[in-house]
């Protein structure tokens, strides 16, 4: 491992943040850009840019980046990418060219997960699986201390895990129905929380969506926080089909922790407490019994913090 700060990156659907991380893993100066849409050279630019802030002044030596991607992780391409333009390209030698630093490049619910595994909700345990529930689900899976990729590094994919073999096609780019992240995603929750919103127009959430015409994942969180009870509906549902898929993740893997994050998972209980439900419901024995499902604790600086552990390490996590 080399000496001094880097950059670590955490570009997902809808937001991108850099920041400076430092050795000891404390967070610096940091840029968060806002983006939908757009084709690949904007989103490319857009990283650059940000990137070139964030690096001012810093001495930083390398970047990590943790994408929305599935990856061919020892060559670094992008192989392809549910919610951003980044299919087939071989983003970390075009990235080392582009900003003039070593660059290194993983999945960026990776990340996250290795960042909650080593400092954050998971600290002090083996085997872990997070689950971020933002604009898809994205996952990350740490096995004996170390990051689960698959044979080339396009696995722990556990929000394409079917649970409802006829339920709505899934989004992005996925071709599959039924999908955990259409049923328990951020994006699913507004979706859900607007139609609710619609069915019961003299609740909290009705006025809300009477006034707006739709309204967030995170709005829905915080109108359940407040008691609103069409919101909490919407959040219990959400949680059961979390839930099942976690009672999979549960015999699958035996984890010790699960670490739920995004904005969505905001509620708390009010979303976990449905999906612990139904892991004790319908998960084996004895895992059901011992594994911890937790909110995250790093917020949305996880995937960050784990992009500059990434790079501090050389890659080579």
């Amino acid at each position: 491992m080399s000496s001094g700060p880097v950059i670590g990156v955490d570009a997902g659907g809808t937001k991108l943040l850099a920041g400076v991380v430092d050795e000891d893993l404390t967070v610096g100066h940091s840029v968060r850009r806002l983006w939908s849409g757009g084709d690949r050279a904007e989103v490319l630019d857009t990283m650059v840019e940000a990137v070139s802030e964030a690096r001012a002044g810093s001495g930083a030596r390398a970047v990590g980046f943790g994408i929305p991607a599935l990856l061919d992780f020892d060559a670094g391409v992008s192989i392809s990418s549910v919610h951003l333009p980044l299919a087939d390209l071989a983003f970390r030698d075009l990235m080392t060219e582009r900003l003039g630093v070593p660059v290194y490049v993983d999945n960026d619910a990776n990340l996250a997960a290795l960042a909650e595994q080593r400092v954050g909700a998971a600290r002090g345990a083996s085997n872990v699986v997070l689950l971020t529930l933002g604009t898809g689900i994205g996952s990350g899976i740490v096995l004996d201390g170390h990051l689960f990729r698959g044979a080339s590094g396009a696995g722990a994919e556990i929000g394409h895990m079917t649970i409802d073999h006829h339920g709505p096609p899934c989004q992005g780019n996925c071709p599959g129905r039924g999908c955990l992240e259409v049923m328990a995603s951020g994006t699913a929750i507004a979706r859900e929380g607007t139609d609710a919103g619609r069915r019961h127009p003299e609740s909290a959430l009705g006025r809300l969506v009477a006034q707006r015409g739709v309204v967030t994942g995170e709005e829905v969180a915080e109108l359940a926080l407040t008691g609103d009870d069409a919101a909490c509906s919407v959040m219990a549902a959400a949680g059961r089909s979390l839930g099942a898929g976690l009672a999979s993740v549960v015999n699958i893997f035996e984890p010790e922790v699960i670490v739920i994050g995004g904005g969505a998972a905001a509620a708390g209980d009010l979303l976990l407490d449905p999906a612990r439900e139904v892991v004790a419901q319908r998960a084996l024995r004895p895992s059901r019994d011992t594994v911890r499902i937790v909110p995250a604790a790093l917020g949305e600086e996880a995937g960050m913090v784990g992009a500059g552990l990434f790079a501090l390490a050389d890659g080579r996590i």
